[in-house]
């Protein structure tokens, strides 16, 4: 079994960082911050419980003046750079330390974002920031969208999204995006892929709340290049798993045209717990013309209230000729997932066609 993402802070990770810290910085007690770090709670700690932690192990060995403290960190993190350490997740526990004890020194914490994203993101740490002065904030955010470094441009969009996964939500943002939309069309044609793809998922984000406002942006951008329509594609996935009217509309995606599915199979009707259930169909096209379809498959999920709730999953999406008869066959399983708990009773699924549900049939779950 492969280790849990918390023990990247190994006793020989922490033992180098110490190390390093204390090369650069003369006050800096290697012993007494690995003895801080690994206190009698840190077996019981989860994965950012233990990088908050180890930021204020590192506040226990800087200077208790923040403004005084963060010039420290930047030398840490310049020294880090210098011996060619690599950047990565491992080191969130930098920009966690601005969060901690910046709040109240927003210029200089700024500022030290700025620094701190290019090794590691910010994207967690800016949100109390944005949170305490939107206007502020998300001015200088819109400035980071022409920056010469990609993580920072990255970071700008990547910061701001108003549903980030385990971050605090912002609350303002989801209701009015306005603000973040400058920044998507400053990065729209970002010459990396890292960065169009934070956009994308930041357009994924506002689609939730104001699907009418993606959708006015998808016609807008579409066409402008490959890149930019990847970017409302991805951006638009969630309307898409709704089958959103309109978003299928600009996509090219109205209607059935006339196709049928038939020969739908489900093999067994009758599975256990972590078994494969296996499905099989046929698509026609029976209109005289060529038709793009995108084809679904629904699964209608138990849940522990006993009520059903419905996911749906990407099969295909292409061109399909007239007259021609396309077979599927798929399969999905139905063992536990630390994303998906499974529960026992019927459950369905269904056959879906640009966004209609062409056959449907029950299955049981037994544990």
């Amino acid at each position: 079994m492969a280790d849990a993402l918390k023990e990247i802070y190994s006793k020989v990770f922490i033992s180098h960082l110490a190390k390093n810290c204390a090369e650069i910085i003369p006050t800096f007690n290697a012993l007494s911050f690995s003895k801080f770090v690994f206190n009698k709670e840190w077996e019981s700690k989860e994965l950012k419980q233990r990088m908050r932690h180890i930021a204020t192990a590192l506040h226990d060995q800087l200077h208790p003046d923040f403004r005084k403290s963060i010039p420290q960190i930047l030398t840490i993190i310049t020294h880090l750079k210098s011996k060619n350490i690599p950047s990565g997740f491992e080191y969130m526990f930098f920009p966690d330390y601005v969060e901690q004890y910046g709040l109240e020194f927003p210029s200089e914490s700024l500022n030290a974002i700025e620094e701190i994203t290019t090794y590691a993101s910010c994207e967690f740490a800016i949100r109390p920031f944005i949170k305490a002065d939107p206007k502020k904030v998300m001015k200088q955010m819109l400035k980071w969208s022409n920056h010469k470094n990609l993580h920072v441009r990255r970071f700008s969009s990547e910061g701001c999204r108003p549903r980030l996964p385990w971050a605090m939500a912002l609350q303002h943002l989801k209701k009015d995006p306005a603000p973040i939309l400058p920044i998507l069309e400053n990065l729209k044609s970002d010459t990396s892929e890292y960065v169009r793809r934070s956009v994308a998922n930041n357009l994924n984000d506002i689609a939730k709340d104001h699907p009418s406002l993606v959708s006015s942006i998808v016609k807008k951008w579409q066409g402008l290049s490959k890149e930019t329509d990847w970017i409302i594609r991805h951006g638009s996935r969630t309307l898409l798993k709704k089958a959103d009217v309109e978003i299928y509309s600009i996509f090219g995606l109205s209607g059935t045209h006339d196709a049928t599915v038939s020969n739908f199979k489900l093999k067994p009707k009758k599975i256990q717990l972590g078994e494969t259930l296996h499905f099989s169909f046929d698509l026609t096209n029976t209109a005289t013309t060529q038709a793009k379809l995108r084809i679904d498959f629904a699964v209608y999920y138990m849940k522990s209230s006993g009520s059903q709730n419905r996911k749906l999953f990407r099969i295909s999406e292409n061109i399909y000729q007239p007259g021609q008869t396309y077979s599927f066959s798929k399969k999905i399983s139905f063992a536990d997932l630390t994303t998906r708990k499974h529960y026992p009773g019927k459950h369905a699924l269904a056959i879906v066609v640009n966004g209609n549900e062409m056959v449907t049939e029950q299955f049981k779950l037994t544990v």
